[in-house]
């Protein structure tokens, strides 16, 4: 089976810092470096690092910097439909703090524009039982669109609904599966507990839900009437957080894709996850498609 990210793709800027600015003052970073990124490009490569076939589809503009993406991309998955737009190839600027925390600003004119019903081949290269994946990033009608026509051709869809839209809150019917953080799923069933949270968003309608918990792992809900399974994450000195959500998001895909159950999926997630935050960078973080191998492998022996 093939997983399908439709979402964006970027150039990560990652600056290193003792600790963030105060409003108004200029810091020296300790160090700084540009980096392939975008959740959609980060999710599709985590995918296919299990071993799958993956597709990324998203837009890029006709630029220099849209150029490079398409160089990086090529040595990383096996077909990646971009879309050329008259418009900057989007951009994100990542600071680290010393304790790994991140703050992310980007830049989405392309993500934004992007419509791949209109625009692509998407719905013609579909096929039941691939997975489609996406996030917060496309307009929002978009994203439900693809959404709807996936699953009404039976694959399995899956939305990570990061970023957030203010204001927005998605038609969760579309989806098989909903993958959010704590404070998302807090915004999206306005309830703290995550548990609590997660049955809140099976009761708008998705039928199961991933809470990520950071250090504590995620919660898994398969669905209305099952309880809700703690997924615990290996104790690691995490040193950089970002990208460590898109690593479980696109790792969690593939094993769905490879016919795992999710449970299993996710737990394999989760370890890839808390490797990922042991290292600098969004996708430089990610496992290579050994150390996965190996993961996935071990998996089998603890949890077949």
């Amino acid at each position: 089976m093939r997983v399908h990210v439709v979402g964006n793709v970027c150039i990560d800027t990652t600056f290193r810092l003792d600790r963030f600015p105060e409003a108004g003052e200029t810091r020296n970073a300790l160090g700084h470096a540009d980096g392939l990124g975008g959740k959609g490009a980060n999710q599709a490569i985590a995918a296919a690092r299990t071993g799958v076939p993956v597709t990324l589809w998203a837009a890029i503009g006709r630029d220099a910097n849209g150029a490079w993406i398409r160089q990086m991309l090529a040595g990383e998955i096996d077909s990646a439909c971009l879309t050329d737009l008259d418009l900057p190839t989007d951009r994100s600027t990542v600071a680290v703090d010393e304790g790994g925390e991140n703050i992310i600003i980007s830049g989405v004119s392309c993500a934004l524009a992007f419509d791949p019903i209109k625009q692509t081949g998407l719905l013609d290269s579909i096929e039941p039982g691939d997975v489609l994946i996406m996030q917060g990033n496309l307009a929002a009608g978009v994203t439900s669109a693809c959404l709807r026509a996936a699953r009404a051709k039976g694959l399995t869809t899956v939305l990570n609904a990061s970023p957030l839209v203010a204001g927005v809150r998605p038609g969760f019917e579309d989806f098989d599966i909903v993958i959010v953080n704590q404070g998302e799923a807090e915004a999206l069933s306005g309830v703290a507990v995550a548990s609590e949270a997660a049955a809140k968003i099976l009761e708008l309608g998705a039928h199961s839900v991933v809470v990520t918990l950071g250090s504590k792992g995620c919660l898994l809900l398969p669905g209305a009437g099952v309880a809700a399974i703690h997924i615990e994450a290996p104790r690691v000195a995490a040193i950089d957080t970002s990208g460590a959500g898109d690593v479980l998001c696109g790792i969690f895909a593939g094993c769905l894709a490879k016919g795992m159950h999710p449970q299993r999926a996710i737990r394999i997630a989760v370890q890839a996850s808390a490797l990922a935050v042991t290292r600098t960078g969004t996708l430089s973080s990610c496992p290579t498609a050994q150390e996965l191998s190996t993961l996935i492998e071990t998996s089998e022996t603890e949890h077949p």
